[in-house]
């Protein structure tokens, strides 16, 4: 028989306990659209919650406490950057429930964390949540809650949040340019 002391379960390290707490709060986030209408809407909202708690849930299995520190950043500049230009700026939705339009806070926190992940571990890792952040903008798009002007918005403050703090973790990083006219992408490695 293995004495108790020797077995040390997953759910008994704090760490584990610590990162499955937060990843529970941010699925617990309110998203006045679970009652959604649409499947469509609904699989969106649980995107915009499931990306971002992906990204910062890595930083612990990876015991990555400086990426921890950078999503950190990211994460709150991207809302306090979002919900102050949807406080300013009041554009009525679509569907005209409220003037919370500009820009979608859906988009920029899927997009926060999909850049986050990029930038940080690489876009081979990144790819899938590139792919499941555009769906979210689509969704917003598709229910009627944003114009795609706000989707896009959205996504550009979430990536540049994640680009302007997140540093490479490892290996080499393939970073997307765009600057008057010149289309190109950047590779790095930090040594």
């Amino acid at each position: 028989m293995i004495p108790q002391s020797a077995v040390r379960l997953p759910l008994a390290r704090p760490r584990f306990r610590l990162c499955l707490l937060l990843l529970l709060g941010f699925a617990l986030i309110p998203c006045p659209t679970l009652a959604a209408a649409s499947q469509v809407e609904k699989n969106g909202d649980i995107l915009r919650t499931l990306i971002p708690a992906v990204a910062y849930g890595t930083t612990f299995y990876l015991h990555d406490r400086d990426g921890r520190m950078q999503f950190y950043k990211g994460f709150f500049t991207n809302l306090g950057v979002t919900y102050a230009l949807k406080a300013t700026i009041s554009k009525t939705r679509p569907n005209g429930a409220d003037d919370d339009s500009f820009p979608s806070g859906h988009t920029s926190v899927a997009f926060q964390g999909a850049a986050f992940i990029h930038k940080r571990y690489g876009f081979k890792y990144a790819a899938a949540a590139y792919l499941a952040a555009a769906y979210v903008g689509w969704a917003r798009v598709d229910s009627d809650n944003h114009y795609t002007s706000d989707v896009l918005a959205g996504a550009a403050i979430g990536i540049a949040s994640s680009f302007i703090f997140t540093r490479p973790y490892h290996g080499f990083v393939v970073t997307p340019m765009a600057d008057n006219g010149f289309y190109g992408i950047g590779i790095s490695k930090e040594w």
